[in-house]
């Protein structure tokens, strides 16, 4: 059954519900703090522990995003949590904008997405999206972890501090928005696993920030984005031609 927290009212009985029909062993915790949800999650499940899991952190310690980077979070300014399950896709590449698209769908039509696994709204951060996979004893375990900014975060050495959801829905708080992603980002990752992005590239380059603009590389590439292809991978007008740009390689940022 699924754990809630008294201290603040999560929707983990309602999330459950929602689910448990999809999948009759998940479970829904909410702590009030942890190093990482994300880690935690990978602890269980190279220690064989396979049941398909929300587990939502109240406050992160340790937080960790893409290449590392550190996402720390307090009570109620930011949501953060992660989903394990085991999923076995034929092609694992665009499930990070998979999870992006379902997210950026159950928040608000102006939240945009920038390739490979950030949530924006008007060219600034609003979320990350970290996806980690782990194989033990020929089974297949993806850790999705999300974090989400709810209330406005300080710029901190950036040029312009990062978006925040209040700015959207300001009545809208980390419960409420757990409550919106939790069930449908289930579904969209069950439906991937079966289908892949390609069922998705229209409607994530309705989204998409990059697309028409010129971009720089983390290892020196420039040019003009096409969008993304139908295995989610970045297309790249170069002046040595189109190359594509797959998510484990590289991040991006537009030229300003």
């Amino acid at each position: 059954m699924p754990l809630d927290s008294p201290a603040q009212p999560w929707p983990a009985e309602t999330i459950w519900t929602q689910v448990y029909p999809l999948l009759p062993d998940f479970t829904v915790e909410v702590l009030p703090e942890i190093d990482s949800s994300n880690s935690e999650l990978m602890r269980r499940a190279r220690a064989g522990q396979h049941e398909a899991t929300l587990l939502v952190a109240e406050r992160q310690t340790a937080g960790r995003g893409r290449q590392g980077r550190v996402w720390q979070s307090q009570a109620g300014d930011s949501l953060t949590f992660s989903i394990s399950l085991a999923l076995s896709p034929q092609d694992w590449s665009g499930l990070s904008l998979a999870v992006g698209l379902s997210l950026a769908e159950s928040l608000h039509p102006d939240v945009r997405l920038k390739w490979p696994n950030d949530l924006w709204f008007e060219d600034r951060k609003l979320g990350g999206i970290l996806v980690e996979a782990a194989s033990m004893g020929g089974r297949s375990q993806v850790v999705v972890g999300v974090g989400l900014n709810i209330r406005p975060r300080p710029a901190e050495g950036l040029s312009t501090a990062p978006a925040a959801l209040s700015e959207l829905l300001p009545d809208c708080s980390a419960a409420d928005a757990l409550a919106r992603v939790a069930s449908p980002l289930v579904q969209a990752l069950l439906a991937f696993e079966t289908s892949g992005f390609a069922p998705l590239q229209k409607r994530f380059e309705d989204r998409d920030v990059l697309k028409g603009r010129r971009v720089y590389t983390s290892d020196g590439l420039q040019g003009l984005s096409l969008g993304v292809s139908r295995g989610g991978a970045l297309r790249l007008q170069t002046d040595l031609g189109v190359q594509d740009i797959h998510s484990a390689e590289i991040s991006v940022r537009p030229l300003i």
